[in-house]
């Protein structure tokens, strides 16, 4: 294996349990939404403002592209809608250096994490209710779940500390 790429909806837990991936497998992590901030000079949600959703997704994929050409094995959290758009879940699945997995949450978990953070998320920011989000959430994820199940690899999340979640994704991998 020479490239672990974390894919689920914003909440699911990618950058969080890369970094513990990381640690454990002793491979790289990175964090897409990170690099392409870094490439860009700024960051997600001033992209989104400045240039929009059309330039950061064209963006998304080329520095996804760049990432997966490079030889070296690598742990990549990938941002919600990443594999959602223009060709990028075929390639991923294409990439014979790559494997895919899916932190699959209900919308419960993801209303009850999102809540708490949705300041930091552009998404989801002017959402005022939980009832609202939760909609938010279910419709989004339905558009997105065709994309997300085909991963390699699925992992349920709910109910699970991130050392259970951790172990079951090891168990999957080997």
């Amino acid at each position: 294996m020479m490239k672990l790429v974390l894919i689920g909806y914003m909440g699911s837990g990618k950058s969080l349990l890369g970094k513990h991936l990381s640690k454990v497998m002793n491979i790289p992590f990175q964090d897409l939404d990170a690099y392409i901030e870094t490439s860009e000079n700024a960051s997600i949600s001033q992209l989104f403002e400045t240039k929009g959703e059309i330039y950061f997704r064209k963006k998304e994929a080329l520095l996804l592209q760049k990432i997966l050409s490079e030889n070296f094995k690598l742990i990549l959290a990938t941002g919600g809608g990443t594999p959602c758009y223009g060709a990028v879940m075929e390639d991923l699945l294409r990439s014979n250096n790559v494997l895919t997995v899916y932190l699959k949450c209900s919308v419960d978990t993801l209303v009850e994490r999102l809540w708490k953070e949705k300041e930091s998320r552009p998404l989801i920011s002017h959402i005022n209710s939980k009832e609202v989000l939760n909609d938010f959430i279910r419709k989004h994820l339905f558009e997105r779940n065709y994309y997300y199940n085909q991963a390699n690899i699925i992992v349920g999340c709910d109910g699970l500390s991130e050392k259970e979640i951790v172990e079951k994704i090891l168990f999957k991998l080997f």
